[in-house]
């Protein structure tokens, strides 16, 4: 049971400290000459002395302070969307009475008053850097200076006999592999994680990412301890007679209504940020699944509750900074995808396009609205939390695992985890950190890059039906994030954007209207159906439709195994120089396709070939003698089947909370946790014996 919370603590009366007036101070000085140098470079703009200028920043720091009540009631009755514009509102109102209404300075137009407010959010954010200060705290500077506050004025009215209750935070780094951390670390570009490891209060383990390795089955199992509703990122489900797509929020809310018990690791009045599902959490922030406002059965939560985002939006030059840091993020994507080809870095692919726009919200507008989300959860003492970061992810699909600007993203996230450790030192809770990834991700030339045709294209021509009528999908996954903000913001669960918001991926039954073939790939891991046929087919069944279809599959170089059911064998693996039986103890006939996938691939491609809604076929792209892979869809790193790092995800946990034995799994030489569920019991576990379940 969770123990009793401590005594009420007495508030008493404060007093400013040396702190708080440093904090004043230098808060005063930097958003004085943030001002001072905007108005200098901003013709439209003058100004008769530095004075003005001090009090302008003044004015800005107090009107936020004035403000800030109001603000609070209104964001709580109009919501999130609600407290964007608040929140914007109070910065245009405080900045224009600094610039515009008091004397000694002169401001020509409105392009010139927003130019000043652009520049100085700039200005800032370059001077951090320069100084080599935490740019990610300054977004929460205001709620760490709230707690510090509350904090001392409650020194010694809580007991320091362990009474305090605990607090787990759960922060997963999307894509990141536990080879690649270590990598990150020996580079120097993780010292609060290198921290943590060396003064041993935490221990860093791999974990074994089953297939499918992607975000919704590892997430499912993490969140809500199943997985087994999700095949692949997309598929097609014959009982609704069209592809389920995991990152549209329509679909994110049907598979988890399919797997939630309502006990997930975040019951019990956790708190969930920009993840997929909601692990059952009482409150819930840009997740997929809850994107439409909340309904009689509970179920909903759009952006999420409006005072949890006032700071975010209403803070002097946060948000200013925020577009600013954006835009900037999305030139130095152009950068370095030239610096590629001008290098001729291989393999690559393509990185123009959305991308470069959803690169600058995710890894700056979205990680900084995350951060502090996450640290008002900490200082407001939720129980559980848990929070998905998806910078690394996006660049490493588009630039590679270990390329250079996938590395320097891992520096971002380190960022974050140093302001989130800053927050849960002075939290009411005793918080632990859990950093966990949901699968690694491995480099590799695509397969159309090798092949010379697309995967669909190649089904096709092996069932010598070129023109047959099918369905087939791009990469989507980068779009998650910006389509759960959208939903979220308009409590809707139908505005995708991507390409899988095409008509032809989201086709529903109409009468005879279903493709003839379905094919949607997850990374290497390739499923293809035959939507038109009742139930999954067997091998024979489609060697009678089409003979060339499996053994031309098999024989493809790019392919490493193609598995199948049988009428009388159960499955099969096939591959370009023999077969094994996976539902028999009978040794393989001719060359084993699965020697290449390590001690797991076996088991891991059974278990993935008999999940519900799996495909007539599964396909596994070949390995190379350099560990690499062959994506199925438009991805230089990808994840999603088996082979190099993309299934050594990484659990960095606290030294005193160790892995049970009884939940440990041989993978070669190793006894590790197998399986997104094996984590969920260990963290499910860790939370009851720090008093945070029953």
């Amino acid at each position: 049971m969770t123990p009793p919370a401590p005594g009420p603590r007495t508030r008493g009366r404060w007093r400013p400290e040396l702190a708080d007036v440093a904090d004043a101070l230098v808060s005063l000085a930097t958003t004085a000459l943030g001002l001072g140098i905007a108005i200098a470079v901003v013709e439209d703009v003058g100004v008769s002395g530095p004075w003005p200028v001090i009090v302008a920043a003044a004015v800005v720091a107090f009107g936020d302070l004035v403000l800030r009540a109001p603000m609070r009631l209104l964001a709580r009755s109009a919501g999130a969307a609600g407290a964007l514009l608040v929140g914007l509102l109070a910065q245009v109102l405080t900045a224009w009475i600094a610039l515009v209404v008091l004397p000694g300075i002169s401001v020509g137009s409105a392009w010139g008053f927003f130019a000043v407010l652009v520049l100085t959010s700039v200005v800032m954010a370059v001077g951090r850097w320069l100084w080599g200060a935490n740019d990610s705290e300054y977004v929460v500077a205001d709620v760490l200076r709230r707690a510090r506050r509350h904090a001392r004025r409650t020194r010694g009215a809580v007991p320091d006999d362990g009474s305090v209750q605990a607090g787990l935070l759960v922060v997963q780094l999307d894509g990141v592999a536990e080879p690649v951390l270590r990598e990150a670390i020996e580079a120097g570009l993780a010292p609060t994680m290198q921290r943590w490891i060396d003064a041993g209060t935490h221990t860093l383990e791999p974990w074994w990412a089953r297939i499918p390795s992607t975000t919704p089955a590892s997430q499912a199992g993490l969140l809500h301890g199943d997985s087994s509703a999700i095949p692949a990122f997309r598929w097609w489900d014959r009982e609704l007679g069209r592809l389920v797509v995991t990152n549209h929020p329509q679909d994110a809310a049907l598979v988890e209504k399919r797997l939630s018990t309502g006990d997930g690791l975040l019951a019990g009045g956790g708190t969930a940020v920009s993840t997929m599902f909601s692990g059952d959490a009482a409150t819930s922030f840009l997740v997929m699944s809850r994107t439409r406002a909340p309904g009689p059965d509970g179920t909903g939560a759009g952006l999420g509750p409006g005072p949890a985002f006032l700071r975010f939006f209403a803070s002097p030059f946060v948000l200013a900074r925020a577009v600013s840091l954006t835009l900037g993020e999305m030139v130095k994507e152009l950068y370095q995808a030239r610096r590629q080809r001008v290098r001729d870095v291989l393999p690559r692919i393509s990185r123009s396009g959305w991308y470069v726009v959803l690169r600058g919200l995710s890894n700056v507008a979205m990680r900084d609205l995350n951060t502090s989300l996450v640290a008002e959860a900490v200082v407001r003492g939720d129980p559980t939390i848990f929070v998905d970061l998806v910078d690394y992810d996006e660049i490493a699909h588009h630039a590679g695992p270990t390329r250079p600007e996938s590395l320097r993203a891992l520096e971002g996230l380190d960022r974050v985890l140093n302001v989130l450790e800053r927050a849960v030192a002075v939290a009411p809770r005793a918080y632990r950190i859990v950093v966990v990834s949901d699968h690694g991700q491995t480099l590799g030339a695509t397969f159309e890059q090798v092949e010379g045709r697309s995967l669909i294209d190649t089904v096709r021509a092996l069932m010598a039906e070129p023109e047959t009528d099918g369905v087939s999908t791009g990469s989507g996954e980068d779009w998650g994030p910006l389509n759960a903000l959208l939903n979220s913001a308009f409590s809707s669960t139908r505005a995708v954007l991507g390409p899988d918001a095409s008509p032809e991926a989201t086709r529903a039954r109409s009468g005879g209207d279903l493709p003839d073939v379905v094919v949607v790939g997850s990374g290497n891991l390739g499923l293809v159906w035959f939507p038109r046929e009742p139930a999954r087919q067997t091998l024979e069944d489609l060697q009678e439709r089409w003979p060339g279809l499996v053994a031309g599959l098999a024989a493809t170089a790019s392919v490493g195994v193609v598995v199948v059911d049988t009428r009388e064998r159960g499955l099969v693996a096939i591959g370009a120089g023999g077969l094994v039986l996976l539902e028999s103890d009978a040794p393989p006939e001719g060359e084993d396709p699965l020697a290449g996938y390590g001690p797991r691939g076996r088991a891991d491609v059974l278990r993935a070939a008999r999940l519900p809604n799996t495909g007539d076929l599964l396909l596994v792209s070949r390995v190379t003698r350099e560990g690499h892979v062959h994506a199925f869809e438009g991805q230089v790193g990808s994840h999603g089947g088996i082979g190099g790092a993309q299934n050594h995800a990484l659990l960095l946990h606290p030294t005193q909370w160790a892995i049970d034995d009884d939940l440990r799994e041989p993978v070669g030489d190793d006894e590790i946790l197998v399986g997104a569920e094996s984590v969920h019991v260990q963290l499910v576990r860790w939370a009851a014996a720090a008093g945070l379940r029953p």
